[in-house]
Parts: C-alpha cells; sequence; structure tokens
C-alpha cells in the first residue's frame, strides 16, 4: 500500500471511528438519563431511534425496497473491499531457501528485494529500479518498476534484467522460478535543439 492511501485509510478509520463514538456515546449517555440539548434527535432515555410514522412512510411505494437493498449492497461491498485492502499483505516477509539438506533456510523478503533492485538499478539506461515480491514463502512472484532514461531501448533492458538481475536472484534464493512482472516507465525530458 502506497503512503497515499495508507493515509487517506488512516484518515477515513479515523473519521468512522470518531463519528461512532460521537453517536453512540450521546445516545448511552441519554439512555443512562443525561438530558439530550434541544436540537438532538431523542427527547429522553424512553424514545425510540425510528418511530412507527418514519418507519412506514415509504412503505407503500414500489422503488423504496429495491432502493434500500441495492443501497445496504453497495456499502457492505465497499466494506467488504476496504477489509480485503486492510488485511491484505503487499509485500512477501521472506522467502523459502531448500538448502539441499532436508531443512530449510529463511531469506528475508526486504534483503531480496534490496539485491534486486540495487542490481536493476546498476544496468545500463535505467535511472532508478524498485522491485517487490509477492506471493507465498516457497513460491515468491517479483514485481519490477524501472525508470528509463531518455533514448534507451526498453528491449536491451529488459534483456539484461532477465539475463542479469533477475537470474541471479533466482539463484540465490534457490528457486526454479520466479515469475515477474516488469513495469517499464520513461523520465521526462525537455526537448532538445537543433541548431
Amino acid at each position: 500500500m502506497t503512503t497515499v492511501l495508507r493515509t487517506v485509510n488512516r484518515v477515513l478509520l479515523a473519521l468512522v471511528g470518531l463519528v461512532l463514538l460521537v453517536l453512540g456515546g450521546s445516545v448511552l449517555a441519554v439512555g443512562l438519563g443525561a438530558k439530550p440539548p434541544s436540537w438532538w434527535v431523542h427527547d429522553s432515555r424512553h424514545d425510540v431511534l425510528l418511530s412507527t410514522a418514519e418507519r412506514t412512510k415509504w412503505r407503500g411505494e414500489g422503488w423504496w425496497w429495491p432502493v434500500v437493498i441495492a443501497a445496504l449492497a453497495v456499502l457492505l461491498l465497499l466494506a467488504l473491499w476496504w477489509l480485503v485492502a486492510a488485511l491484505r499483505r503487499r509485500r512477501l516477509g521472506e522467502v523459502l531457501v531448500d538448502t539441499g539438506d532436508g531443512d530449510g533456510a529463511v531469506l528475508r523478503g526486504r534483503a531480496l528485494e534490496d539485491a534486486l533492485a540495487a542490481e536493476a538499478d546498476r544496468l545500463d539506461g535505467v535511472d532508478r529500479a524498485d522491485a517487490r515480491l509477492t506471493g507465498r514463502r516457497g513460491a515468491p512472484t517479483a514485481r519490477v518498476r524501472l525508470r528509463l532514461e531518455p533514448h534507451v531501448d526498453p528491449g536491451t533492458v529488459l534483456d539484461g534484467l532477465t539475463s542479469g538481475a533477475l537470474a541471479h536472484a533466482r539463484t540465490s534464493a534457490g528457486l526454479d522460478t520466479l515469475p515477474t512482472e516488469v513495469r517499464l516507465r520513461s523520465v521526462g525530458h525537455r526537448a532538445e535543439r537543433v541548431g
């Protein structure tokens, strides 16, 4: 999760939590006998959240229940998407290395990412490289982002990445395969003057 998304996620969680805390605390306070302000929705501890008239006002309309069910379904899907996004680990913490003696060793995922990015960064024509490992401990996958300098052949850089950095990462971790998604982006540059 990027820093911006992480910040937005925390701000939204804080706002939702604050609203729920204030509303729940005020309803609890009124329920325990505290006198509510004049503008408050409830008048006393025996007041209900929705009166019978409010609950049955739109019941006879044909559009009411489909709209209510659709809105609740959208809210449920958004909440589930948010939960899955928050719980899903983006990075692989460690890679299981087969040592050949029946025991296995563990390689930190961040160390392999750093080594892969450093070697890819040294390729001719690469301005900046970033690598991430995802997947499972025994079968990791790599995501490599390369920012290329202007006038560089992407095919040459991709060949160098495949035969160099990715091959070294695969052999050093003792992996048969290392499926990789490579994203190439060009560095912006000014137009050249022809004189």
